[in-house]
């Protein structure tokens, strides 16, 4: 599993976060994290090379490739196959105007930061949910049975409860997870379209996970759990692009709802 990865620095969210084929009205999703943005700002829109890039963000300028990268192929996917666009979520936290090599400006968002921090994020955590299947982490977010849900005080687990789906598709479990005041979500797999709705919703996703569900919420407690920032669904040997990415998070495909994977 991949070890965290730095949080990056953000010093402009969009403005848009969805971009779609003109006239459909139902295609495919793809997304696109907040820091992926961030790169392609800096270096299509902005003409900053990758290793100024990289000191603005906050990261190596390797890391700043890699993102980059994925990122235009995710923008050309979109554009040669007629998928829809959403620019949410990612590893990010939004600057001050302060940073060394920063954008040297206030972010007109900045009171947001602790909203959009992942690792090490000062926003509290209350009740975290995890897909779950006899003591372990369940690997596919739409297809899960029970959540297994953590109440959290002070930073550490105070009771635990299992709860079933009762058979809910992909398109209610972020509606379900709302109504029981999940602020935090740990799972597997997860498409663009789930991670999408559990974006405006409010829920934090930790995704690519697995194991024992009771180490990981320690271990996200103790902010070392190792996730991954771009999971994405692998169901039956697809992938699946549905927020965000992120659930389809964010489609087709996965049995038992009509072929949609969101």
């Amino acid at each position: 599993m991949a070890r965290p990865s730095r949080c990056r620095r953000v010093c402009l969210e969009p403005e848009y976060n969805r971009f779609a084929p003109y006239g459909a009205e139902e295609t495919e999703q793809v997304l696109l994290s907040v820091d992926e943005f961030e790169a392609i700002r800096l270096i299509d829109d902005e003409k900053k090379t990758h290793l100024q890039c990289a000191g603005q963000m906050g990261i190596s300028r390797t890391t700043v490739t890699e993102i980059y990268e994925r990122a235009r192929g995710k923008i050309a996917d979109c554009i040669v196959h007629g998928k829809t666009l959403y620019i949410s979520g990612g590893n990010y936290k939004l600057c001050d105007g302060s940073a060394w090599k920063c954008c040297g400006r206030r972010c007109s968002k900045s009171h947001t930061v602790e909203d959009h921090t992942v690792i090490g994020k000062e926003k509290e955590m209350k009740k975290i949910a995890v897909t779950y299947e006899s003591g372990m982490i369940f690997q596919h977010f739409g297809h899960t049975e029970e959540f297994k849900l953590y109440e959290i005080e002070e930073g550490k687990v105070k009771g635990s409860q299992v709860v079933s789906t009762e058979g809910s598709g992909h398109g209610a479990l972020a509606g379900m997870l709302t109504s029981l005041n999940v602020d935090t979500l740990i799972c597997g797999g997860i498409g663009a379209g789930a991670q999408n709705a559990l974006a405006e919703a409010g829920i934090e996703l930790y995704g690519g996970v697995s194991g024992s569900a009771d180490e990981a919420v320690e271990a996200l407690l103790a902010g070392k759990l190792n996730y991954n920032p771009d999971v994405k669904c692998n169901h039956h040997g697809h992938d699946h692009h549905g927020e965000g990415h992120q659930c389809g998070e964010h489609k087709h495909g996965c049995g038992g709802n009509g072929g949609g994977c969101h």
